[in-house]
């Protein structure tokens, strides 16, 4: 199957949004599972830039989750949110709250991710909603595509592999 390495697009639809698309070489429930599941969370979040601590997921409306890594220059970095809607393995939406700031729940962006099937393989839209432009600038800004990019390449091979 041909895999679709660093193929994410990134767009800015409104003044607070951004809007990721990719391809999965994968079908769409076992990118379901990578995207969802601690244990396999733990093999693709990081990318190349780190290595992951640790992976909470409570997957439920209400719930929360906590993703940490030291990233390879030695700093920690974490993000954390809680579970507004899910509609396994089609949507999911969750805040996402990055630690690295000082007021990490009042720059959380509002994160919806679709994710669709035809003919075996993963078409996935991640719409971020912030509270503002220069949130969403400082998200842009971070040198997030480059990561995510990197992130979305292994989380494609670990869903491929997935029995």
């Amino acid at each position: 199957m041909t895999t679709t390495s660093g193929t994410a697009k990134v767009t800015l639809p409104a003044d607070n949004q951004i809007l990721i698309t990719r391809e999965f070489a994968a079908p769409r429930a076992n990118v379901w599972r990578a995207y969802t599941e601690p244990e396999l969370i733990k093999r693709w979040w990081a990318g190349r830039k780190g290595t992951v601590t640790s992976v909470e997921v409570d997957l439920r409306v209400g719930g929360r989750w906590r993703y940490v890594m030291t990233a390879n220059r030695g700093f920690e970095v974490a993000f954390h949110g809680e579970f507004r809607e899910i509609d396994a393995p089609a949507r999911l939406v969750n805040t996402e709250a990055y630690e690295g700031v000082p007021d990490p729940d009042g720059t959380a962006g509002l994160v919806t991710v679709t994710l669709a099937e035809r003919d075996g393989r993963t078409y996935l839209e991640m719409l971020c909603e912030y509270p503002d432009k220069a949130v969403r600038d400082m998200v842009v800004d971070s040198g997030m595509e480059s990561g995510m990019q990197e992130s979305y390449d292994a989380l494609e091979q670990v869903a491929a592999a997935l029995a």
